[in-house]
């Protein structure tokens, strides 16, 4: 409970530093942090407008999209404290039930019967593939290095001692870092404030979503930074008293918002080409981490 409660807070100003950091990047003063919680907010308050070309499926897609986040969140734990929902291989339930939402984001979009919604639809699916494996090959090596096969008891027993165990974590880290700008459509792979439909991503796929059902998409990227933010901050928690954990957990969060602003300021978006050789890249760093438990565990001798 603790970690959905932090979590949901965390998500109020992620978007905000992260906005505020390219601001001061770029020599900006930028708006205020809470910005664009009060542009969210502001979209709650009006009505969605759908188009007689839609059917149900566009109408329902933003609930589902947020309600499978607010699900992925379930299952996080915070320390040793388990997430409410936790079992055995629950990872694979996190990045199902991810993938069920940006599923129902897809079919929303072609559904408009737009082409450019349904490119955008397509390049996102694409990404979301190619990125699924570099996830589970990561969690994979992570469990067989703790012999554990729930989030919490993977994290619990992951301890940080050795050269190989902090060159594990880094490289987690930074996995996991690409695998939420690839989930959210962010930089290098998506630009999110372009406005040239042809070399759109997510940004193209919502542009019929209106009013209340544009604020729940808005808000589940938010949450979704979140949620990774949450994912790395257990890599380093571990056993920590609360007293420890909760500002541990903040500052990660934060850092991880830096992070993302600096990367968004100083990187240049790839070209359409290159995504897709770039993502694949990414699991060849998850089977680095792969190899280096494998030596860990003395596989190699």
């Amino acid at each position: 409970m603790l970690s959905f409660v932090l979590i949901i807070l965390v998500s109020f100003v992620f978007t905000g530093i992260v906005i505020r950091t390219k601001s001061l990047a770029s020599g900006r003063k930028g708006p205020g942090v809470f910005q664009p919680m009060k542009d969210i907010l502001r979209l709650f308050k009006k009505g969605a407008v759908y188009s007689e070309t839609t059917s149900i499926i566009f109408q329902i897609a933003p609930s589902i999209y947020f309600a499978s986040i607010i699900m992925a969140i379930l299952v996080l734990p915070f320390g040793h404290y388990k997430g409410i929902i936790s079992f055995s291989y629950d990872f694979v339930f996190f990045a199902y039930v991810l993938a069920m939402g940006k599923f129902f984001n897809i079919i929303s979009a072609l559904d408009t019967g737009s082409s450019f919604e349904g490119m955008g639809a397509s390049r996102e699916a694409l990404f979301s593939m190619l990125a699924e494996p570099a996830f589970f090959i990561l969690m994979g090596s992570l469990a067989l290095l703790t012999g554990h096969t729930s989030f919490q008891e993977i994290f619990m027993t992951f301890h940080f001692g050795s050269y190989t165990s902090y060159a594990i974590g880094t490289l987690a880290t930074f996995v996991l870092i690409i695998i939420c700008m690839i989930e959210n459509s962010r930089m290098p792979i998506d630009d999110p404030k372009t406005h040239l439909e042809l070399t759109m991503m997510h940004e193209v796929m919502i542009l019929d979503n209106s009013g209340f059902d544009l604020g729940l998409i808005l808000h589940g990227t938010n949450m979704k930074f979140a949620l990774y933010g949450a994912l790395i901050a257990n890599l380093f928690m571990g056993n920590l008293p609360l007293y420890y954990s909760i500002p541990l957990f903040i500052f990660i969060q934060s850092l991880f918002a830096v992070v993302v602003g600096l990367l968004e300021s100083f990187s240049a978006r790839f070209r359409m080409s290159h995504n897709a050789q770039f993502i694949l890249v990414l699991s060849s760093v998850s089977l680095l981490v792969f190899f280096s438990v494998l030596m860990v565990m003395g596989k190699f001798n």
